[in-house]
Parts: structure tokens; C-alpha cells; sequence
């Protein structure tokens, strides 16, 4: 299913539990996995001297710089690397979102794997940053493949997944977080689990809302998910349909969290506005920073159609 996998990282600890995921899914499907490591935004212009992600100073690039950068990604996942068939390490200056969208062009990959921060906090203390605005959030926004962002350890993996939460809110993003959380289960003998979650405050605005309404919304929503996905899905059976009322992040965490859950696909945004215009949606922004498994940001249908 995954041919080319590219696995954006540091080299330290922080992407570590990315790492686990991208080395499994290599393994897995036999893919090639190309390991990337942007290392520092040059200064000035197309100056040589960057500034190192890692350490906040100033260093000169060249040849024998980026070498030894690609010696030490190499030593730091020497043990991984050993189990990996087709594995290749690329190294390059610049803004870290642009690089990482211009390798995954160039070697058209099929999933981009990252972590959801690049320096070694709590990931869940919204308090130190914002997602938006971060290197994560800005190539789920440019990315033609999928983007499969880890934050905490992953002990199962793609390879051992049973349960595949696709959270919607009936967008025409959504459709395409559908392909590709059904193809992969599809693939693996997963449970997909067709979940929404209604925000009754949204759909009636300071209105009083009395149970049966809540009860005509939510029978409403699950007869649209057997016409807008259940539909696709031909003699597929192993699935789930659920409507849950109340804060969208909230409940996907919660109906995650209560059917254990291996990962999460949703759409990269939800307002209907070209792909390279949007912002990551504020409920997948909070979905990726408190959720216990993986979570898949999918942007644009060019690799799940």
C-alpha cells in the first residue's frame, strides 16, 4: 500500500516514537523509506551558514558538513536501518516544511511520517506553541500524500492495527480521509469506525434544543454516513457507525479512547476552500495534540483515489 515512505525527522529522541511507526510500516509493506533531515534555515538569503534545529547555532554548510549530518542520522537509527531493504538518508538547508514537501514531490512519495513538534516538550502543553503555524501543520497543508503524525508511543503499529477511527464531518475533504482510512483497512483486516460528532451549538446557534431535536440530528447523521461512505464500501463488513453529540475533538478523543483505537484519519481541514489555502482545521489541531495513537491528516485525494 506504501510504496515510497518518507520519515521527516530530527535524529534525537523527540521523533523517536515516529520512528518506531515509519521503520514498521517499512518492514511491512517492503517500501522504500527515505529518511530526511532538514538542517538549519540559512540566515540570509542562499547564504551557507544555517542555523542548526538542533542546537540554535550557526553552522557552515558543505559537503562535508552534510556528510557527517548523514553519518550521524545514520548511527542514530544504525539498528533500525539494519532491518530496512531499500533505505536512503538525504540531508538539505532550508525552511524544514518547504524541504520536506520538496522531497516528497521529488521522490512522489506515498505517506509522509513525522512527529507533531520538533523539540523535546509535553506534547500535549498547548501552553509552550500552537500547531498551527508549525512545520507539522504546514506540509499537512501542502502535501499531495497523506500525513501520518505520531506524538506518543505506538506499540502496535499499522502492522497489528484492529480499530480505525475516520472521524467527518461530511466535507469534501472528508471523502478523501474516507479512501484512505477504508484502503487501509481494507488492507489489514481493521474495523473502521465511521464516527461523527454532532455540535448541536453549531447547527443551532443559541437556540433551545429540545432531546427530540438532538435525536432527529443524530438519526440523520448516521442514515448520511450509510449513503456517503457505508455505500463505497461494497461487501466490506467490519465496520462501525456512531453519532456522537457534543465538542467534535472531545468526542473523537473519547469515542477513540473507548474503542481502542489504533489510529485516527481525518480530513487535513474542514471548510470547503482549495486545499493549499487551508489552515489546519482547529479540531484536528486538538486531535493531534492529545491523541493516545497515530493520527492521519489527509489533504488531497491525488494518493488515495
Amino acid at each position: 500500500m506504501f510504496e515510497k515512505i518518507l520519515f521527516a525527522t530530527t535524529g534525537t529522541p523527540i521523533c523517536d516514537h515516529a520512528a518506531h511507526v515509519a521503520f514498521d510500516l517499512t518492514k511491512k509493506y517492503k517500501s522504500e523509506l527515505t529518511l530526511f533531515h532538514t538542517l538549519g534555515v540559512p540566515s540570509h538569503g542562499f547564504s551557507q551558514v544555517v542555523k542548526d534545529l538542533r542546537t540554535g547555532e550557526d553552522t557552515h554548510v558543505n559537503g562535508d558538513y552534510v556528510d557527517w549530518v548523514r553519518e550521524e542520522i545514520k548511527t542514530y537509527y544504525a539498528k533500525q536501518l539494519e532491518e530496512a531493504e531499500k533505505a536512503e538518508i538525504e540531508a538539505a538547508a532550508g525552511a524544514p516544511h518547504r524541504e520536506i514537501l520538496r522531497i516528497a514531490r521529488k521522490n512522489d512519495s506515498d505517506l509522509i511520517v513525522m512527529g507533531a513538534h520538533s523539540r523535546e516538550e509535553d506534547p500535549g502543553a498547548t501552553r509552550y506553541r500552537n500547531v498551527v503555524g508549525s512545520t507539522m501543520q504546514r506540509v499537512a497543508k501542502g502535501a499531495k500524500c497523506p500525513v501520518l503524525i505520531v506524538s506518543r508511543p505506538c506499540t502496535t503499529c499499522l502492522w497489528y492495527f484492529s480499530n480505525i477511527v475516520f472521524g467527518t464531518d461530511f466535507s469534501k475533504a472528508s471523502m478523501s480521509a474516507f479512501k484512505f482510512a477504508f484502503q487501509l483497512a481494507r488492507e489489514i483486516g481493521a474495523k473502521i469506525h465511521l464516527f461523527h460528532a454532532l455540535d448541536m451549538s453549531a447547527i443551532y446557534a443559541g437556540k433551545a434544543v429540545s432531546q427530540d431535536d438532538v435525536e432527529n440530528e443524530i438519526k440523520a447523521a448516521h442514515e448520511r454516513i450509510k449513503k456517503t461512505y457505508v455505500s463505497q464500501m461494497g461487501d466490506y463488513d467490519n465496520y462501525a457507525i456512531e453519532v456522537w453529540e457534543g465538542v467534535p475533538y472531545v468526542e473523537v478523543l473519547k469515542y477513540t479512547r473507548e474503542n481502542n483505537g489504533d489510529l485516527i484519519v481525518m480530513a487535513h481541514h474542514t471548510r470547503e476552500v482549495a486545499p493549499e489555502d487551508a489552515l489546519l482545521g482547529s479540531t484536528v489541531e486538538q486531535v493531534v495534540l492529545r491523541a493516545a495513537c497515530p493520527v492521519a491528516s489527509v489533504n488531497r485525494p491525488d494518493k488515495v483515489s
